[in-house]
């Protein structure tokens, strides 16, 4: 009798264990598709609308913000659908939101879309996101929330706890941001990639199916004792406003770390990803019960990683690339993981999982929102990068315990009086001239070690309160530097620094100059015809270039029509000859303003004050000009910061030399600090039959006056002979990198190129 009763247990348990792994199964493999499917859309989607915008890293800031605001639809209607509809019913809704969906796929630009409005760039953006992809990404976002709770409805031994599932999740995610650069772009054109995307998708319809079959099949809640007791715990507003905050400074680190490190190399995929992968690698580490990191230690280490931010990017230009990149991407990964690790030890009971998603959603959408729409507006910097990683102290419990709380605050006052003080007799000095940059970088340096002891004494408190109006002073401590005028635009942060005691004047974008101007010769004396410098300079390729093309035409100046794509300062402007017509294309209204401010860089008010400046992308306003009318094209767009890829393309060549009278010369500045953006010109100019191409590296430097440059001069017709005798020409050579076109790029390979060949 016993036996018989043992076997019949054991009968019903093995069911029990394989129904449970199935059903493990097939929610997890769900899960990560979804999760693949919506971090392969987002580098996609951005690709295919950089061209419209210059390839600006804004593009990834402002598309960020608008998937989080999708996200946040997706999980507040999972929420509803979760709360407010029968558990039969729910998985016909959200069929219908699939089908829904699906009508709408290939995702990608509409025929009817039109170039961006100069200043309406982030409403334009919002508006062609959420057309072309904004109903398939909500159905997908929906789906990580639905099927956790649909899980806690199944007979898995894990159904009583599902948030191991969102870990899982990520793990898609992650993989699907890494191949993205790696593999999915050099491999495969967006055509392309838009397809498989579809098979995805209706993979992912029929595997959700199947979940729903499953829950079905057992739809029982979870009989842990636990998660029953827990079925009364009501959610509070103080757990809201916790949730919300934890996801809201990582999100919005997210943005700005991005904005960061895109502003000084190319506004690329493989840029954009790597943040979003380590964010998305920190819910991997942190989502489980077992600490792999101890929450206390780093806790107790973030005042210190905030204070070395904030000391670097208020003296960048005093560290090394390399020591400013890995303090940010410490402070970046430091605070996520410290957020990130609140959120799950804040988590709730399975009951309310929908809820607790949603307003984690909500934070993060209030975080990328914040740093890619707001700060922009308030800030000249990336300010907003320290300041979120200061806000991430007060996540520590022992910031915002509830134990002494009134002592510590006190001292905290008494410090951020202290500070207050310390700023007004810093700045009182420099008025003065007390102190000189050097100093005052040294007294910056003793504010952030005043930071460091605060951060070894057990007051936390103190501590974030030391690093909060360390913060708080960096804007106001005079620079090492000059810096004449600061501004910030959708395509970047703008600079106008001076040098040499003001004898030279620079243009900074990002942290790339972009130009100068000698405003005093040796003898102190005002240079008047300004001098064209830096790339410019009258013995460079790019001046010579302008003469070559004149006597290959032979038109006389009422008759020569020049085209320069990039205004910058102006430099060029000087070149221009009496009669001849000259027309600049500049996507930046901040940069076309900065050019014609003649306080700032007089090239423009001096050599063209009336100068025809065309705004908005050169691929789609050089487009509207008629064939065969320029006698000179240069395209001076590729120095660094976002290197606008589409103007590099096959096509974009090919309609330059559409453009080009007879005889006419193409010359494309491609000289970068981090791209080979030579072999990119050359690969699709020796597809053109009849055109000639010559390389010439210009190796000239003389501090601010002469810079060291690349540019390849193109030409169906011109006699290009004299150029071969330049310093540093050379006749273009064949080679084997793949062409690009408006389907495909592989900025990874010309990284590589550059810095490995």
């Amino acid at each position: 009798m016993a036996k018989t009763a043992v076997l019949s247990a054991r009968k019903r348990i093995l069911p029990d264990a394989m129904t449970s792994t199935v059903t493990l199964i097939v929610f997890g493999t769900t899960l990560f598709l979804s999760a693949a499917l919506l971090f392969s859309l987002q580098p996609m989607f951005a690709k295919m609308v950089l061209p419209t915008l210059g390839g600006t890293p804004a593009v990834w800031a402002v598309s960020t913000c608008f998937f989080q605001a999708i996200l946040l639809a997706g999980y507040c209607y999972a929420h509803v659908l979760n709360r407010f509809v029968p558990v039969r019913w729910a998985p016909f809704v959200h069929a219908a939101v699939l089908a829904a969906a699906f009508l709408v796929l290939p995702v990608g630009l509409s025929e009817s879309t039109t170039e961006p409005p100069p200043g309406g760039e982030y409403l334009w953006l919002i508006g062609v996101l959420a057309a072309g992809v904004g109903l398939p990404f909500f159905a997908v976002s929906a789906t990580a929330p639905l099927l956790q709770a649909w899980f806690t409805r199944t007979g898995s031994e894990h159904a009583a706890d599902p948030y191991f599932l969102y870990g899982a999740s990520n793990v898609g995610s992650l993989l699907a941001l890494v191949s993205y650069p790696f593999l999915i772009e050099p491999m495969i054109g967006l055509s392309a990639q838009s397809s498989v995307w579809v098979v995805g998708f209706a993979t992912l319809a029929f595997l959700i199916a199947a979940c729903a079959v499953q829950m079905g099949r057992d739809d029982q809640a979870p009989t842990d004792p636990g998660a029953e007791a827990a079925l009364d715990d009501a959610v509070t507003w103080r757990q809201r406003l916790h949730w919300i905050a934890c996801a809201f400074i990582p999100s919005g680190l997210l943005v700005a770390f991005t904005s960061y490190i895109t502003t000084d190399i190319a506004s690329a995929p493989f840029l954009w990803v790597m943040p979003l992968a380590l964010f998305l690698g920190t819910f991997i580490v942190v989502f489980r019960d077992k600490e792999i990191i101890p929450q206390a230690a780093l806790l107790a280490r973030l005042p210190l990683i905030a204070a070395a931010l904030v000391l670097i990017t208020s003296c960048s230009s005093v560290f090394p690339l390399p020591i400013a990149f890995g303090v940010g991407l410490l402070a970046f990964l430091a605070t996520a993981l410290a957020c990130h690790r609140e959120l799950y030890l804040a988590r709730p009971s399975g009951r309310h999982l929908t809820e607790f998603y949603l307003w984690m959603s909500f934070g993060g959408a209030l975080g990328g929102i914040f740093s890619a729409i707001i700060a922009p507006q308030i800030f000249t910097t990336i300010y907003e990068f320290p300041l979120l990683a200061v806000a991430g102290l007060i996540v520590s419990p022992l910031v915002i315990g509830d134990t002494a709380w009134l002592d510590g605050w006190r001292r905290a006052a008494l410090l951020a009086v202290a500070a207050i003080i310390v700023v007004a007799l810093l700045n009182a000095a420099a008025w003065t001239g007390l102190i000189t940059g050097s100093s005052t970088l040294r007294l910056l340096v003793l504010i952030g070690l005043l930071g460091a002891l605060f951060a070894l004494r057990d007051q936390p408190r103190l501590q974030f309160a030391a690093v909060f109006f360390m913060l708080l002073a960096a804007p106001f401590v005079p620079e090492g530097s000059d810096v004449r005028y600061a501004t910030r635009s959708f395509f970047g942060s703008l600079r106008v620094m001076e040098a040499e005691a003001g004898a030279v004047r620079y243009f900074l974008h990002g942290t790339t100059n972009h130009g100068a101007e000698r405003m005093r010769d040796a003898s102190g004396a005002p240079v008047n015809p300004p001098v064209p410098a830096q790339y410019h300079h009258p013995a460079g390729p790019l001046a010579r270039s302008l003469d070559v093309a004149r006597a290959a035409t032979g038109r006389a100046p009422g008759d020569f029509l020049a085209g320069i794509v990039g205004l910058g300062i102006g430099a060029m402007a000087c070149y221009k000859r009496p009669g001849e017509t000259w027309r600049f294309y500049e996507i930046d209204p901040a940069v076309v303003e900065l050019a014609r401010d003649g306080s700032q860089f007089t090239y423009l008010s001096t050599c063209q004050p009336a100068a025809d400046v065309v705004l908005g992308d050169a691929r789609l306003t050089l487009a509207k000009e008629k064939p065969h009318i320029f006698n000179y094209l240069l395209i001076d767009a590729f120095s660094s910061d976002a290197v606008p890829t589409h103007l590099l393309t096959a096509e974009a060549i090919a309609m330059y030399l559409d453009k080009l009278a007879d005889r006419g010369v193409l010359t494309m500045h491609v000289s970068n600090r981090h791209l080979d953006l030579v072999s990119v010109v050359l690969a699709a100019v020796q597809e053109m039959p009849g055109v000639q191409a010559i390389v010439v590296r210009d190796p000239a430097s003389a501090g601010y006056d002469k810079s060291p440059s690349v540019a390849v001069l193109i030409s169906r017709g011109a006699d290009l002979s004299v150029v071969r005798g330049w310093r540093g020409a050379a006749p273009a050579m064949p080679t084997q990198v793949a062409t690009w076109t408006d389907d495909y790029s592989n900025v990874l390979a010309a990284l590589w190129r550059y810095y490995v060949r």
